[in-house]
């Protein structure tokens, strides 16, 4: 009996120091989640509040119609809402009365659902000691090192550019970019050349080259205009063509129109040329190419552009009077482009660029074929090329519908659209074309879309009530 005992006393002695070690390792756990938390807590001390208000603000669904802002008016301590076109009211609920399909702007906002699906990687908090000097540590570097690889990095993903062997030029947006290659060739030529120099660009074309050429013009340089214009007299000092491609408002890749000689330079403007406009038949290797964040991403607010320049010298003063006009870059643009572009480059770089791909080319696809059923407009063809980037022959999908209104009755064909289908459109002589032609976008919200797509059926069916026959004189496009 008393071995027994002796046996239960072990047992429950071993049982109780079991379960001693059991509570030992159990608090011992509690206090290594809590120093963890407490360690959490610390390290997100300054940025929490910051997230935190951003995401309450992402909440705030504006019906669906619009969207609320950090930086938006705030009324009773809550951000108001900011609606998109045609809605209106407190929430945006309200659908304005007869109000027009906007087809006129460029902003490319189609891109808004893929940034809300990817926010957590593209989320960027800035603290407020972030980079408060004008320059980098290098002050010979007008853009981080990081940026640089990535921007490098990225058109080797899109297979789109060379830039091996090249150098990287940043400035504020394409725009800015451009007057500085104008100011830098411009000059090369005034140091060999008393003539100033001319620059050409074949209509239509993007309005700047000639608004801002004309807007900051000097002794140095002067837009011309159309290249058909430029005969072998009027030749003195260098001659500088923009090239668009694919062309805006187009969407067609081009080529120079001017031919090749030692004093005719060319100044590719790029901006379109990404897997989600048009084919790639292979990287650009253009001594002097041009693009933009908000083309490639949408983010036209971040107002970021790069150059990839072959010429040294070239750079150098493109440099020098981005340095003279801006004095530096916004580092808080610099490093959110930083941002945007890893994602944009992750792995293959399909995700983001398939994603728009396929949006602009079924848009393409439905306002192709309404305006197939017309007599009265047409729009611009646009091969199927084989693309690098997707490995096969590649569908249309340019970022704008280019119409003509084909009547002779039609004299001014941005008034027709307004007028009889309530659509607004871009002029066409926005772009020194005639007034026969309009712009029409497809980089906008969906809901502006799916309005334009919903008018010009209506319009477009109502051709054959109306009776609309062309006149033989009138050439199809």
């Amino acid at each position: 009996m008393a071995k027994i005992q002796r046996c239960n006393y072990v047992l429950y002695l071993l049982v109780l120091i079991l379960l001693m070690m059991n509570i030992f390792f159990f608090i011992k756990e509690l206090e290594s989640k809590s120093k963890c938390s407490e360690q959490e807590k610390r390290k997100l001390s300054w940025s929490q509040r910051a997230a935190e208000e951003a995401e309450a603000v992402a909440s705030i669904s504006c019906s669906g119609h619009g969207k609320a802002y950090l930086d938006g008016l705030v009324v009773d301590g809550i951000p108001t809402c900011e609606c998109y076109t045609c809605y209106a009211g407190p929430d945006c609920s309200l659908l304005i009365p007869n109000c027009s399909a906007n087809a006129f702007g460029w902003d490319p906002l189609f891109y808004e659902p893929f940034w809300m699906e990817n926010a957590e990687s593209s989320a960027v908090v800035i603290a407020g000691w972030h980079r408060m000097a004008y320059s980098f540590p290098d002050p010979t570097s007008h853009l981080s090192q990081e940026l640089e690889k990535t921007i490098r990095k990225l058109h080797s993903v899109a297979k789109n550019a060379i830039t091996d062997g090249r150098y990287i030029a940043i400035g504020v947006g394409a725009s800015r970019l451009l007057n500085a290659v104008v100011h830098s060739l411009s000059m090369e030529n005034y140091s060999s050349s008393p003539y100033p120099a001319k620059f050409f660009a074949k209509p239509p074309h993007y309005p700047f080259y000639k608004l801002q050429t004309d807007y900051l013009q000097t002794r140095h340089y002067e837009f011309i205009g159309d290249p058909s214009m430029l005969n072998d007299t009027d030749v003195g000092g260098d001659v500088f063509e923009f090239v668009t491609s694919p062309s805006n408002p187009e969407g067609n890749l081009e080529g120079p129109v001017l031919k090749g000689g030692p004093n005719v330079k060319y100044i590719f403007d790029r901006v379109y040329y990404w897997p989600q406009f048009t084919a790639i038949p292979a990287p650009a290797d253009d001594d002097l190419m041009i693009f933009s964040l908000s083309k490639l991403t949408g983010h036209a607010g971040t107002r970021l552009g790069w150059a990839v320049v072959k010429d040294v010298n070239v750079y150098n003063r493109m440099k020098e009077y981005i340095h003279q006009a801006d004095m530096e870059m916004s580092k808080d643009t610099l490093l959110g482009a930083l941002t945007i572009l890893r994602v944009v480059t992750e792995g293959d770089g399909k995700k983001f660029f398939n994603f728009a791909h396929e949006i602009l080319r079924d848009r393409w696809e439905k306002i192709s074929h309404i305006f197939s059923l017309s007599k009265r407009f047409s729009i611009q063809h646009i091969p199927t090329q084989y693309c690098t980037f997707l490995n096969r022959a590649r569908e249309p999908s340019p970022a704008f519908t280019w119409v003509k209104c084909k009547r002779e009755e039609d004299k001014n064909c941005t008034h027709v659209f307004l007028e009889e289908a309530n659509i607004r459109g871009h002029p066409g002589s926005g772009f020194f074309a005639d007034h026969t032609y309009v712009r029409l976008g497809l980089v906008t919200r969906q809901h502006d879309f799916d309005m334009l797509i919903s008018r010009l059926e209506q319009f477009i069916s109502q051709e054959e009530e109306n009776g609309y026959c062309i006149s033989p004189s009138i050439n199809n496009q």
